[in-house]
């Protein structure tokens, strides 16, 4: 892949400048493009380039929203305004002649990789992930490209070219990744902790391992699994991706919920108010968002194990799980019931070929549905309700001693791995049981998570002597992912000193989590940190709840201090 020299001619507008070549520069790092980019404004040239811009094998693009140097604009193989690359800089390193003239001059010899990177909440490990396969393939000198499938969509998504072309496709995800567009490819599955953590030798092991797609099971229409599917994702990665598609529904209700009480006060939802706007945002919320909670986790439990053939029997049983009272453990069950009878009936049901079309539009649907839907009136729904309602119960008579307890748990848990399978478990726990209008655990583990980043932000503050330089600088950014609350920011400080650093978190985390449950403090939406709490109704006690991260964050932040291992260097000083 040839070399990118780009000219930035910023003029009057340096800001935009700098911030349209800090864009390319991220999607030529994401696409694994080798890239130096000079930005002209009228305080001066950042990064001037030198005189090989010219030499062969290279291309020159200009960002510019008018062309002074015509010499300049007729030597560019590109031109492109400053809009036009900040709306999507990585359509700016696509050239007219990209196919011909990369593949001329590649070394058939270099596989190329192409990868996607998911995570339940589609926050923080997705691009971290992304960022480690980037930089594993840049140490080995492959050309990678990422497509980071994060909460907001698809980000620089794979072209039907890019598959093609590719020698490997590599899936570095915790939920399940739709495979259809690689039947027929190279294909090697992952959890993103080990493109997180070694991504040069996960490329290794994905060149090595990577079997064929196949192409008929991945769409529900086939008999036999896919040949690259090497062993089945596990109940916890279905989970997850119920989970990670329900989470919409769950912050869009809550937060329509909170605002109706802000505006009509506790009455929002009486019949009284019928007509006003609180009563009207608070039936969006309860009657609209929540109440497709349940369906969608179930539907896409289903749809991980079975794929498309699974939503609807996964939905028909979350939604009858929703009806009968056993809310998300009903819906847990809806789709484990769905995903695996479906799969099951795909693998024992054999057409002719002219009919294999009718299996996942008719047949695997009907089915499904039915047996499902069986299941959960006769058999699963009564008992999974009467569990439910005896956690709900418990949980909402929970006083002292018991809820300083379950908060201590699930605030361990959030900082033991820091979006692993652990802090996804306390998460998937308290986010469930929104639903049933159980909101204390989620307050718990909120603050929880949000401690752990917090803490070693302060600590490279307090303690400056026990932390590199390196270090240090990344505390801000730390402190601003923790204020976010995305706890995998103190993931780097964690993986350098495991058994000092972690249990130093726990404990801030587990006292953050015990005081907000003991305090009794609700929240009614699963994510957004600090940017949530102000918004009136999403948290009650709001004080205490406050003070509950303060408490864990000081906690962390001190034990860290004392018992990490200063650098190298000073301690040898």
């Amino acid at each position: 892949m040839k070399k990118v020299f780009a000219i930035v001619e910023a003029g009057p507008s340096s800001v935009q400048g700098v911030l349209a070549g800090e864009a390319l520069r991220l999607a030529a790092r994401t696409e694994g493009r080798d890239i130096e980019i000079e930005v002209r404004t009228e305080q001066g040239v950042l990064n001037p380039l030198g005189d090989d811009t010219a030499i062969s094998g290279t291309r020159l693009l200009l960002v510019a929203d008018e062309v002074a140097d015509e010499a300049l604009a007729h030597r560019a193989d590109r031109h492109m305004t400053l809009e036009a690359v900040l709306a999507d800089p990585a359509s700016a390193l696509v050239f007219d002649d990209a196919g011909q003239a990369d593949d001329a001059g590649a070394d058939p010899t270099v596989p190329r990789i192409v990868a996607i990177t998911s995570c339940p909440t589609g926050i923080a490990h997705t691009f971290m992930a992304a960022e480690g396969l980037t930089e594993g393939a840049r140490q080995l000198g492959y050309p990678i490209r990422v497509e980071t499938q994060g909460s907001v969509g698809a980000g620089t998504p794979l072209t039907a070219e890019e598959i093609a072309a590719a020698d490997v496709v590599m899936i570095a995800a915790d939920r399940e990744v739709d495979r259809a567009r690689f039947a027929g490819k190279r294909v090697f599955a992952s959890s993103t902790k080990p493109a997180i953590s070694g991504g040069a030798k996960l490329i290794e092991r994905a060149l090595a391992e990577a079997k064929v797609q196949g192409g008929d099971a991945i769409t529900g229409t086939g008999d036999k699994a896919p040949a690259g599917q090497k062993e089945r994702a596990g109940p916890y990665k279905h989970l997850m991706t119920g989970v990670s598609f329900m989470l919409p529904f769950v912050v869009a209700g809550g937060l329509l919920i909170a605002i109706a009480f802000a505006l009509g006060g506790i009455g929002a939802s009486a019949d009284a108010a019928s007509g006003t706007l609180a009563h009207t945002l608070f039936q969006i919320g309860a009657q609209g968002a929540f109440a497709l909670i349940v369906p969608a986790l179930a539907g896409y439990i289903a749809f991980s194990i079975a794929d498309r053939p699974g939503i609807a029997p996964g939905m028909v049983g979350g939604m009858l799980a929703a009806q009968i009272g056993a809310g998300f453990l009903g819906g847990i069950a809806a789709g484990f019931i769905a995903g695996y009878g479906v799969e099951y009936l795909n693998r024992l049901i054999r057409l002719p070929k002219n009919l294999q079309g009718l299996k996942p539009v008719l047949i695997l649907p009907l089915l499904g549905t039915l047996l499902t839907g069986l299941l959960m009136v006769y058999a699963i729904g009564t008992p999974v309700a009467a569990v439910l309602a005896f956690l709900t119960e418990w949980l909402r008579s929970m006083q002292g001693s018991s809820a300083l307890l379950l908060g201590m748990i699930l605030g361990a848990m959030s900082a033991f791995d820091m979006g692993g399978p652990v802090n996804k478990a306390a998460y998937a726990f308290s986010v469930g049981l929104i639903a049933s209008n159980v909101y204390t655990p989620m307050a718990a583990t909120m603050a929880a998570g949000m401690t752990p980043p917090l803490a070693v932000a302060l600590a490279t503050r307090l303690f400056r002597s026990r932390f590199t330089l390196e270090e240090r600088e990344a505390g801000g950014a730390a402190a601003a992912l923790g204020l976010a609350y995305i706890t995998e920011g103190a993931i780097p400080f964690a993986a350098r000193d495991p058994l000092r650093v972690i249990p130093s978190l726990m404990a801030g985390s587990a006292t953050a989590g015990a005081i907000s449950m003991a305090a009794g403090v609700e929240l009614k939406v699963p994510h957004g940190g600090i940017f949530v709490l102000p918004i009136p109704g999403a948290v009650t006690h709001l004080a205490t709840y406050a003070i509950a991260i303060v408490a864990g964050t000081l906690i962390s932040a001190i034990l860290v201090g004392l018992l990490k291992r200063p650098p190298v260097a000073a301690a040898t000083a």
